[in-house]
This record gives C-alpha cells, sequence and structure tokens, in this order.
C-alpha cells in the first residue's frame, strides 16, 4: 500500500527520524504529497499500461473480436540517496547549551537530501546519470496524446489559459490531482488571474500555506523546474540553454506516478570517528519513481517568463 511521508512521520516512535522526515516534508512540496510503496530487493519490474483495450456492438450471431490493453514492461530500480552529517565534539560538547548542533547539522543534511530528491525528481535522467532515477522529463511518453507545447521549433513563448485546459484534458481518466510547476509560474498565472476572469483560484492548504487551483485541480510548486529549459523541434530538449520552463499535470498513487522504497528514511549514528574529535549521522534512503500508467502523466512545456495569454 503506498503512503505518504507525512503519513509515515505520523507514525515513527524515533525522534530523531521523525525529525529528518518532517524536515524532508517542510522543504518539499513534492514529497508532502508523492505517495511512496515499499517494495522487496532493489528494483520494481511492472508493466506500464498504454493504452485500453477496445469494446463494441454486435448483431446475434456475430463474430466478437478479442481485444487487449497494450503494456510496456518497465523497472524502477532504487537508488541510493543520503549523506553524511559530522558534529565536531568540542563545539557539540562547549556550545549545546546555546543549541543542539547535532539537531542544526542533521536538519540542514535533511534539506539537502529533499532538494536532491526533488531535482532528480523532475530532471533526473539515469541515461547521463547511472547513479540516479528518472524523473519526469524523463518519464513523460512522447506524441501529442502526452504533451503540449507552447513554443515552435527552438523558440519558445508565452504561456496560455487555453493550453493549459488541454494539459490537463491529457491526463485521464478524470482530472489530474496536481499541477507541478515553478513558483515562477504561478506568479505569471496569478498575474493573468487578476487581469482576467480566470478559473485560477487560491486558498489555504493543510499546511497553512496558500495553494492555487486551476479549475479545481491543485497547483505544486517547485523551485527545482527551471526557466533555463531548451526546447528542439518544439519539444523539451534540455535542463539548461534556454529560456523556457514547463508545468507537469499528474496523477498520484500505485497505479499512476508513485515513488518506490526499501525500508523508507534511515537514519544511523555511527558513533566517534577515528580521524577526528567527531561523531557522525548518516541518512539514506533508498528510493526511485515508477509511472505505472502513461496517461498518469503529461507536460506542458515551452513556455517563457511572460505575461500569459487566454
Amino acid at each position: 500500500m503506498a503512503m505518504t511521508l507525512v503519513e509515515a512521520a505520523k507514525l515513527s516512535t524515533d525522534v530523531l527520524l521523525k525529525g529528518v522526515i518532517e524536515t524532508i516534508i517542510t522543504e518539499s512540496q513534492l514529497l508532502k504529497h508523492l505517495p511512496f510503496i515499499d517494495i522487496v530487493g532493489n528494483g520494481l519490474t511492472y508493466n506500464q499500461e498504454n493504452t485500453l483495450p477496445t469494446a463494441g456492438f454486435y448483431d446475434v450471431g456475430d463474430t466478437w473480436t478479442e481485444s487487449t490493453p497494450t503494456f510496456t514492461q518497465q523497472t524502477a530500480t532504487l537508488k541510493i540517496l543520503g549523506g553524511d552529517a559530522d558534529v565536531d565534539e568540542f563545539l557539540r560538547q562547549t556550545r549545546s547549551n546555546i543549541q543542539n548542533l547535532k539537531a542544526i547539522v542533521t536538519e540542514l543534511k535533511s534539506k539537502s537530501i529533499a532538494r536532491k530528491f526533488e531535482d532528480t525528481a523532475v530532471y533526473g535522467d539515469t541515461s547521463s546519470d547511472t547513479k540516479s532515477f528518472n524523473g519526469l522529463h524523463k518519464l513523460v511518453s512522447s506524441g501529442t496524446t502526452h504533451q503540449v507545447h507552447a513554443g515552435t521549433d527552438a523558440t519558445p513563448a508565452a504561456g496560455s489559459v487555453r493550453k493549459l485546459k488541454q494539459l490537463c484534458r491529457l491526463v485521464m481518466p478524470g482530472d489530474p490531482d496536481f499541477l507541478v510547476m515553478s513558483r515562477t509560474t504561478l506568479d505569471n498565472l496569478s498575474d493573468y488571474a487578476e487581469r482576467n476572469y480566470s478559473p485560477i483560484k487560491f486558498t489555504v492548504d493543510q499546511f497553512g500555506k496558500p495553494i492555487g487551483y486551476f479549475k479545481g485541480v491543485p497547483v505544486i510548486t517547485t523551485d527545482w523546474i527551471l526557466q533555463t529549459e531548451a526546447i528542439s523541434s518544439s519539444i523539451y530538449s534540455a535542463k539548461t540553454g534556454g529560456t523556457a520552463t514547463s508545468i507537469f499535470a499528474v496523477k498520484f498513487g500505485e497505479k499512476a506516478l508513485s515513488g518506490c522504497q526499501n525500508g523508507g528514511i534511515q537514519v544511523k549514528d555511527l558513533g566517534d570517528l577515528e580521524t577526528k574529535d567527531a561523531s557522525r549521522t548518516r541518512i539514506k534512503w533508498y528510493a526511485s519513481m515508477a509511472l505505472f500508467n502513461t496517461l498518469s502523466l503529461a507536460r506542458y512545456d515551452g513556455i517563457t517568463d511572460e505575461a500569459w495569454g487566454a
């Protein structure tokens, strides 16, 4: 059963581990909502759903035509994400009356892990970094049924509310669970809403933070979707080298887009170090992402940082 890190934090009785999970959740809006499947072994092989079987009407005595769905076998291999946090024993002993240095250093390392995961969740590409996992740009399927483009050839263009509506329609069945975009893009959408009658609304989420809604679909913002993306043949081509950004429409869940992990986030106290007067805490996470249905993820790319249009 898939579980978000928010729910995992509620179940943790380890104070340090609970603090690490809560720091990661606070640091990443995406990780607040992305569910994780606990798997056995170092990877998950699954059949990714591509197309549904067909159905039709028949007369009495007709020969029935068999139709089956199509799948592509995929494998989400777990990757090792983590880092060590060292605390100097002299500083810890002489200054912990002011603030808990171990807690501070561990919190900072937890933030780094959250940021690394979120950056990889957007731009991860195992063809260029075999130690990482594939992110949203790599997971989205090619073809017009999964993508909308603002730009033409290598030239990006301003965002369009009409095309954003088109993006939402590409995720089926029903509406997307979330739209994922940069804060700059959300600001531009907000500016459009102030100038025009718009399906964009704002409210406060369960964490007390303002959250935007587009036609009832909540918006997740991330600082890791950049405004430096390049396009080629009207399609996203690179993380840097251009002036564009992207928006993703996603469905989360065990049959949609989900994180994968083995053992959850782990915090280990490695004790005193041999070569220096310090103690070490290791935070590690065996994690990856999997897209179980190609219709659960769509992309709107080639968007400039210009005023949006209708």
